[in-house]
């Protein structure tokens, strides 16, 4: 195995070492794993991926075309406007495995604009007979076309430059194509330019990968992979693992993924994870400075991007999240420790969360949309998108010590024969009692990729039906409820939060509502528990100390455990699960 000598990154290596022989026997068993753990792909389903990008590259210039043909320009500058499709994320990184999305970057001329985005493109997508399912959020931060396109996931966003034609052969390394566009377009556009800079600045590719697959499906199975919620995003990983990679060049992947644990919990931060210094440059837009910018200061674990102009990729960490994600590095490094010792394997590092286990109180976020599919991934996705909001004003509060939001959201769509039932499901669902009352009351639709929504929206309607399209989202609270005289009052944040969501610019309260209410540990439904896990059981127990959760040292009497329940109560917009002590408010 080749060393390496040349400096990556902006300190002298720890350590330029080559592996040992035990080294090399940790590598060889954590790829295998990764086999095992079906974290590759096979050549077919790359070759599928290949086919797909050469059809939405040909869409590309489809849409450039008729926009620009829309906006009277000839036939021919018409043509000569081009258009280009880049990926970036874990495809380009070459850590893509089964299943994974392609992140694409759709690069326009600078007539073309993010409105024809949402409107021409996405046409021009609904008209192809390979697109399964389609969802566009279009207010998101970075806004978005969600699809699956003859099978393959795939997120599309779009970038504008400030030029005429964008050729076959352009590509984005040229600071000075970053001029004249504006915010969105430029976190769009440093998306591949990241991406590419990253691989330059790793000493090792391959080894870089395989430490950045081992990290991300960690990371996954940890429910910490979701810059949406907190967490750090894909490239936000590859970030981080790349760092690693600089400080201990001739490292194999084994060595990476156990200094990785390692080093970010002995991390200064908010001190910066940087691969090179920051980048000055010519051009009139904001980088990342803690020393200039008020809310730059205010990231807790800033991991900045190496391409101009440099950005912090985890502004989203919140300080319940923080807390979590070390929380997980802390077991991470134990279970490092033990590979090591022959202790535990590889496999141990993968082991499943246990986020419906940790915590007796959850917050539960209630999306639901009457007959439009397509109107509740729109609505669901905006709510979605917007819930570290929640997060963020929920730790604040007194007497909650953390708010872990849960990564996945749970969906279900119902037929309802009448308004009662609507009603009733949108109240009850999100608790055992609402998966008992669906079972029992309404019939169940399973919609997959090949469901053809506008016939089954028309039969219902026919029929005289409701068709109701729900999703949730979980947030666990751990409390400190000691002193019975102290008040917890969830009532403003989540206020708060049914404001942020009503003013969405398409909200319309006869289609669309949301419900924000408490569900104890036991109470929590069915479906969020795996076949193979055993749902927790409520055990009757003498006195008992007091655990993370805050509860007090002595049994609950009835109440107390009303208070409790009040506690949790958030008026308007939030009620207890089982048994609402108030109506539960719909948005």
């Amino acid at each position: 195995m080749s060393t390496t000598t040349k400096q990556y990154g902006v300190t002298a290596p720890i350590s330029t070492a080559g592996p040992t022989a035990k080294e090399n026997e940790l590598n060889d068993a954590m790829i295998e794993e990764l086999r095992n753990q079906n974290s590759f792909e096979s050549e077919s389903e790359t070759q599928k991926r290949r086919e797909v990008l050469a059809t939405l590259q040909k869409l590309t210039e489809e849409f450039v075309y008729t926009v620009s043909r829309r906006k009277n320009m000839s036939e021919g500058m018409a043509r000569d406007a081009g258009g280009k499709i880049f990926t970036f994320g874990s495809y380009r990184l070459g850590v893509y495995g089964p299943g994974s999305d392609i992140d694409t970057l759709v690069v326009v001329p600078k007539h073309v604009t993010r409105d024809d985005f949402f409107t021409v493109f996405e046409e021009l997508l609904r008209k192809r007979p390979e697109l399964n399912k389609i969802q566009p959020v279009p207010d998101a931060f970075m806004p978005i076309i969600k699809t699956v396109f003859d099978g393959v996931d795939i997120d599309l966003i779009c970038g504008r430059l400030d030029i005429p034609q964008v050729s076959l052969d352009l590509t984005l390394e040229d600071n000075n194509l970053l001029r004249n566009i504006d915010d969105r377009d430029l976190r769009a556009l440093n998306g591949t330019r990241v991406t590419d800079q990253i691989l330059q600045l790793v000493p090792q590719k391959m080894v870089f990968r395989h430490a950045l697959r081992t990290i991300k499906l960690w990371a996954q199975r940890r429910a910490i992979y979701a810059n949406m919620f907190g967490f750090p995003g894909g490239v936000a990983w590859a970030m981080l693992v790349a760092r690693i990679c600089q400080l201990y060049p001739n490292a194999v992947g084994a060595v990476i993924v156990s200094k990785f644990f390692q080093i970010y919990l002995q991390w200064k931060w908010p001190q910066p994870v940087l691969l090179k210094p920051i980048e000055d440059g010519p051009l009139p837009v904001r980088i990342w400075n803690p020393k200039l910018y008020g809310q730059d200061r205010l990231h807790r674990m800033p991991v900045i991007t190496p391409a101009y102009p440099s950005m912090c990729a985890t502004h989203n960490i919140t300080a319940s999240t923080q807390k979590i994600i070390l929380k997980e590095m802390q077991r991470g490094l134990e279970i490092m420790n033990d590979i090591q010792f022959g202790k535990r394997t590889w496999k141990d590092l993968f082991a499943k969360h246990d986020f419906f286990f940790a915590y007796k109180f959850y917050l539960t976020v209630i999306t639901a949309t009457r007959d439009s599919y397509e109107a509740h991934l729109k609505w669901s996705g905006m709510v979605e998108s917007k819930l570290r909001l929640l997060v963020q004003k929920l730790e604040v509060v007194n007497g909650i010590v953390l708010a872990h939001p849960y990564v996945k959201p749970f969906s279900a769509s119902y037929i309802c024969d009448t308004e009662e039932q609507v009603f009733k499901i949108r109240e009850l669902y999100g608790s055992l009692d609402g998966e008992k009352y669906a079972k029992e009351h309404l019939k169940k639709v399973d919609i997959d990729d090949d469901t053809d929504m506008v016939k089954l929206e028309e039969e219902v309607k026919k029929e005289g039906k409701h068709l109701v399209h729900l999703l949730k989202l979980y947030i666990g609270l751990e409390l400190d409820l000691k002193g019975r005289d102290k008040k917890m009052d969830i009532q403003v944040p989540c206020s708060d939060f049914d404001s942020i969501c009503r003013n969405w610019v398409n909200f319309d309260k006869d289609v669309y509502s949301l419900s924000i209410r408490h569900v104890k540990l036991y109470d929590l439904p069915d479906d969020v528990y795996s076949e193979d896990e055993q749902r927790p059981v409520k055990k009757e127990s003498k006195k008992r100390k007091g655990d993370k959760n805050g509860v007090s040292t002595k049994k609950l009497k009835s109440g107390d455990e009303a208070k409790v329940s009040a506690t949790l109560s958030a008026g308007s917009s939030a009620s207890s699960a089982a048994k609402p002590l108030e109506e539960p408010a719909t948005a």
